[in-house]
C-alpha cells in the first residue's frame, strides 16, 4: 500500500534525530564566569601546592567561589565563580598572592557535565556579540618592512664589497628608497656592479649618477616580505592568545596590512593588550670572573664593572655590565633541537653589523663564559586606591651559561631552555622583535558580559516568537499536518544546533538570524507540499494518491529553492567576513537539516500516522 516506509528507515531517522538531541544537550549549560591561572613558563608547575595557595587565598578574604578544577596535563587551574563582580575581585587577590611567576586570566568556563564532556560533546561557541570579549584592528606598518629589507641589504652589500676589495665611499639606504652607493672612481663602480650582478641577482642595480648606483628591490620582494611580515605576526599573535585561554579566538588577516583580532569572553582587555603587545629580546654579557654572587645577592650589591642576575633556578650569578651583543640586530630566529644534547634550542641569525660586533667580541674572550639574558617587557594592570593603573615592569633572566670554544659568527644557537615549546614562544617573540613592523590598534571594542548576555536574551526571544507564530499559523492552516510540521521544525532546530556543537561552528547575532531565517524555509517546504495535496484532493484523488503525489511533485521544486538558497550562502561565506560567515555557517546547515526534517522527518510522521489506511479524508 502506499505511504508506508519499511522498519529500518524509520529506525534511521529516529537514531538521527536521537543523536542530535544528544550534542545538542550541552548548550543548555550555559557558562560560569572564571579565573584561569597558568605559568609563564614550563619550569614552574601549576599543581597542589598553588591549589592549596589560592584556596587560601579566597578564603582569607572571603571570596566565595563555585569550585576549583586542576589539570595538570594541560597545566592550569580553574577557578568558577557565580558573577562577574566576584570573579574580578577574586582575580586581583589571586593575582598579587602568585606574583609574575602566573598569568591570571579572566575567561567564561563552561558549565556541561563532566559525564559529557568525556564523550566529547561540547557546547557551540559563542561569538563576541553574544559571549562578550574585545574587539581589536591592528595595522601593521608595512613601509617599516620595506625599510628594514633596505637596511639589511646595505649591510649586506657593505660586507660583499668589503670581502671582494672593492672600495666605496658610501653605501646607505636612500631618503627615498633603494641602496645608494657612492665609489670613488668609475672603475670600483663597474667592479661593484659586476660582483652585485652575480652575487645579489634579485636586486635590480642601476646607474644614480657618475659615481652612484642604486639597488632597489623588485615589487615581487617587497610584496613577499610585506606578506611574510604579515604572516608571521598573525602566528605570534595567535601563540600569544593561546597564554590567555581563550575558546575560540578569531584571528585573521584583513586587506593587505590588516589584522583583526577577536578574543570572545575574554573580559580583561588590559591583560589582553599587555600580550598582544608584549616583545622580547636577549642579550649575550661575558661572565664577571672574580666577584662572590652570594655575597652580591645577601648584601644587594655587585662589584664595580658587575651586574647581579639570577638564573631560572634562582641561583645568583654575576655578569659584566657591558654588553656583547643584543637582540636589535636579529634578522631572524628558529626553534629546534641541539644536535649534541637533543634539548630544545633556539637558532638566531644576525645581521651583517651584528655578526661583525659578535665575532669580534668572542674572538677575544675565547676560553671564557658567556651568558644569554632573556629580557621581557611587561605591563600589568593594579589597583591603587581603587584606580586602575597600568605598571610597567621588566623580566631579566639567564636562560644559558657556555663556554666560548670558537669565535661565533652569523649563525649560532642557544640552548638551557625548559622545552620546546618554550623554545618555540621565543623564537617567535624574537622573530617579532627584529621584524621592526609595528602594529597600532586602530580599532578597539569591547563588549561587556552583560551586553553579550542581553543579545543572547534577544535572539532567544526572537527565535521563541517566530517558533510561537509558525506553531500558531500551521496548526490554524494545515491543522493536524501543521502539528506534525512543528514537530519536525523542532528536530530541525535541535539538529542544526547540534551540527554547530559538532562542528564547534561560532555563533553569532547574524548566526541567530540564520536560524529564524530557516525556520521559516523548513516550513516553507512543508507549505508547498501541504498546498499540493489540496489540489490532488481538489481534482478527486484519494488521500494516500494525494499524499504521495504531494511529496513526489513538490520535492523538485522545494531542491531547487534550497540549492539556489545554498549557493548563495556559500558565497557569503567565501567572500564575506566575521558576523556575515557565521550568518552564513548556519544558513548553510540549516538548509541542509531543513531539507532532512522537512521532507524525511515529515514524511515519516505522517506515514506513520496516516499511511496504509483507508481514509475518507485527510485533516489539512
Amino acid at each position: 500500500m502506499l505511504n508506508q516506509y519499511a522498519w529500518w528507515k524509520y529506525l534511521i531517522i529516529g537514531l538521527v534525530a536521537g543523536i542530535g538531541f544528544i550534542y545538542a544537550l550541552p548548550n543548555l549549560f550555559g557558562e560560569d564566569p572564571a579565573v584561569q591561572i597558568s605559568a609563564t613558563r614550563a619550569s614552574i608547575a601549576v599543581d597542589q601546592a598553588v591549589y592549596e595557595k589560592v584556596v587560601a587565598t579566597l578564603d582569607r578574604e572571603k571570596i566565595p567561589y563555585k569550585r576549583l578544577e586542576l589539570d595538570t596535563n594541560q597545566g592550569r587551574l580553574l577557578v568558577r565563580f557565580s558573577d562577574t563582580e566576584v570573579q574580578l575581585k577574586a582575580a586581583d587577590v589571586i593575582k598579587q598572592a602568585l606574583g609574575h611567576d602566573f598569568v591570571v586570566a579572566l575567561n567564561l568556563a563552561s558549565s556541561t557535565p563532566r559525564f559529557l564532556q568525556a564523550l566529547g560533546m561540547q557546547p557551540m561557541y559563542l561569538g563576541l556579540d553574544l559571549r562578550g570579549g574585545v574587539h581589536f584592528l591592528m595595522e601593521v606598518d608595512m613601509d617599516a618592512v620595506r625599510a628594514v629589507a633596505e637596511e639589511s641589504y646595505a649591510d649586506e652589500i657593505r660586507n660583499l664589497l668589503r670581502d671582494e676589495k672593492v672600495r666605496y665611499t658610501t653605501v646607505a639606504r636612500g631618503a627615498d628608497g633603494g641602496i645608494l652607493m657612492t665609489f670613488p672612481d668609475a672603475t670600483e663602480r663597474d667592479k661593484a656592479r659586476s660582483v652585485l650582478a652575480k652575487q645579489l641577482a634579485n636586486l635590480q642595480t642601476d646607474d644614480a649618477g657618475d659615481l652612484e648606483l642604486r639597488s632597489t628591490l623588485s615589487k615581487k620582494e617587497i610584496k613577499e616580505k610585506q606578506d611574510l611580515a604579515l604572516q608571521q605576526n598573525l602566528t605570534t599573535l595567535r601563540n600569544r592568545v593561546n597564554e590567555l585561554g581563550v575558546a575560540e579566538p578569531i584571528i585573521q588577516r584583513q586587506g593587505d596590512n590588516r589584522i583583526v583580532v577577536q578574543l570572545p569572553g575574554v573580559q580583561d582587555t588590559a591583560r589582553a593588550k599587555e600580550i598582544l603587545g608584549a616583545t622580547a629580546t636577549l642579550e649575550f654579557r661575558l661572565v664577571f670572573e672574580g666577584g662572590d654572587a652570594a655575597q652580591a645577592a645577601s648584601t644587594g650589591k655587585a662589584p664595580i664593572g658587575a651586574r647581579l642576575y639570577r638564573e631560572r633556578d634562582g641561583r645568583p650569578i654575576l655578569l659584566q655590565r657591558r654588553v656583547m651583543l643584543t637582540g636589535d640586530y636579529i634578522v631572524d630566529a628558529a626553534s629546534g633541537l641541539d644536535s649534541q644534547s637533543g634539548g630544545p634550542a633556539v637558532f638566531i641569525t644576525l645581521d651583517g653589523k651584528g655578526a661583525k660586533r659578535f665575532e669580534d667580541a668572542t674572538k677575544d674572550n675565547i676560553g671564557k663564559s658567556m651568558a644569554v639574558v632573556y629580557i621581557e617587557n611587561k605591563t600589568e594592570t593594579r589597583q591603587v586606591n581603587g584606580e586602575s593603573k597600568r605598571v610597567s615592569y621588566k623580566v631579566e633572566e639567564v636562560i644559558n651559561v657556555a663556554t666560548i670554544r670558537d669565535r661565533l659568527g652569523r649563525r649560532f644557537q642557544i640552548t638551557g631552555l625548559d622545552s620546546t615549546q618554550e623554545a618555540r614562544n621565543l623564537a617567535l617573540l624574537l622573530r617579532a622583535g627584529s621584524l621592526a613592523a609595528p602594529i597600532e590598534i586602530v580599532e578597539e571594542r569591547t563588549v561587556g558580559p552583560s551586553a553579550g548576555r542581553e543579545n543572547v536574551d534577544q535572539g532567544f526571544r526572537s527565535g521563541v516568537i517566530a517558533f510561537f507564530v509558525i506553531l500558531a499559523f500551521m496548526s490554524f492552516y494545515y491543522r493536524r499536518f501543521g502539528v506534525i510540521s512543528v514537530v519536525a521544525l523542532v528536530v530541525n532546530i535541535t539538529m542544526l544546533i547540534a551540527a554547530l556543537s559538532i562542528l564547534q561552528a561560532t555563533l553569532t547575532l547574524p548566526g541567530i538570524a540564520g536560524i529564524v531565517l530557516t525556520m521559516g524555509m523548513a516550513v516553507d517546504a512543508n507549505v508547498l507540499i501541504y498546498e499540493r495535496i489540496r489540489e490532488e484532493l481538489k481534482l478527486g484523488n484519494s488521500p494516500q494518491a494525494a499524499i504521495h503525489t504531494g511529496f513526489d511533485k513538490a520535492f523538485s521544486t522545494i531542491l531547487d529553492a534550497n540549492i539556489t538558497t545554498l549557493i548563495a550562502a556559500v558565497v557569503l561565506f567565501g567572500f564575506g567576513t566575521g558576523p556575515v560567515k557565521g550568518f552564513a555557517v548556519t544558513l548553510s546547515i540549516g538548509i541542509l537539516t531543513s531539507m532532512f526534517t522537512a521532507i524525511l522527518g515529515t514524511r515519516a510522521l505522517i506515514n506513520y500516522f496516516y499511511g496504509g489506511r483507508r481514509l475518507e479524508n485527510l485533516p489539512i
